[in-house]
């Protein structure tokens, strides 16, 4: 039974160079759509094992000959690249130092990002890992200060328009359903937070997207992990820092916008799209000379 997305039905093309195979079985132990099975010396394609090929690509980056092809599903011949080398890579110690140096920017230089660092950037989101293939990430990019305050414009409009929904009698009503948590987080922080950005916006101020040059909103399909936009969008702010721009993730648009299907319309979303995360970036204004040690809340290691 082949796995459905939101970009991709049925299964990817397998095709294996014989005179090539040694049969090392490599493929067949990375493959876990399982159409590859070892047998009799012979590496066998069977599609209807399992979900098939799901297009995943293993099989072909595993080879020791290059004698497998895998096309379909949104992978192709020409996708296949060589890993870089170990001394083009980043160590333990040099990630870890981006990490650390990594701050929340929301005070911007009034400069725009170049186009070319914009494609850094996607394409480095590109790369992160999503639940099934091929990936169902999309990205809108809001280029330009003018850009990005419409769009803050537009979800301070819809959060004002909703703030009946965080009313007390509502709370109420809904605490059944969605739990205290979620009760006292609309008492204690959205209701408040819409409060705030109607105020500063009618004193001039953009106290949601801080008047970034540039906005980028992840989101994806409804058949894809809900986690993949924030995967994407945490390596596209790592990357952001790795060419000296300030960024900050900002959560608070992806459940509203989930429900307008007005903004959804606008800004090129597909309807039934799941909610995502908004990424800001931009050159920053202020220059951090201290690091903050952060704690997990917990960490337990089961015995």
């Amino acid at each position: 039974m082949s796995l459905k997305t939101g970009r991709a039905d049925g299964t990817a093309t397998v095709r294996i160079d014989y005179e090539e195979c040694t049969a090392c079985g490599l493929c067949v132990r990375v493959c876990k759509g399982a159409p590859l099975y070892l047998e009799s010396g012979t590496v066998h394609v069977d599609q209807t094992r399992l979900f098939g090929c799901i297009g995943c690509g293993q099989c072909v980056a595993v080879c020791p000959k290059n004698c497998i092809t895998v096309e379909g599903r949104d992978l192709f011949p020409d996708d296949i690249m060589k890993i870089p080398s170990k001394g083009s890579r980043a160590t333990y110690e040099q990630l870890k130092s981006l990490m650390i140096a990594r701050r929340s920017v929301r005070n911007f230089k009034d400069r725009a990002v170049e186009h070319e660092l914009i494609d850094k950037i996607i394409d480095a989101a590109s790369t992160a890992p999503m639940g099934l293939p091929p990936a169902d990430t999309e990205i809108v990019v809001l280029h330009g200060s003018e850009k990005v305050q419409e769009f803050a414009n537009d979800m301070i409009d819809l959060m004002h328009n909703l703030k009946w929904f965080f009313a007390p009698f509502m709370r109420l009503l809904m605490r059944p359903f969605i739990g205290k948590e979620a009760c006292e987080s609309f008492k204690t922080f959205i209701l408040p937070i819409i409060e705030i950005f109607i105020k500063k916006r009618e004193e001039g101020e953009d106290s949601l997207l801080y008047n970034a040059p540039l906005a980028m909103y992840f989101h994806t399909s409804p058949y894809a992990d809900p986690a993949d936009p924030f995967i994407s969008a945490t390596y596209a702010m790592l990357a952001g820092e790795s060419l000296g721009l300030g960024s900050c993730m900002i959560g608070t648009p992806g459940p509203f916008i989930k429900y307008s299907k007005k903004l959804k319309r606008k800004y090129g979303i597909h309807l039934r799209n799941q909610q995502g995360i908004v990424v800001i970036f931009g050159y920053p204004a202020v220059r951090y000379s201290q690091a903050l040690k952060r704690r997990l809340a917990n960490v337990h290691f089961y015995q």
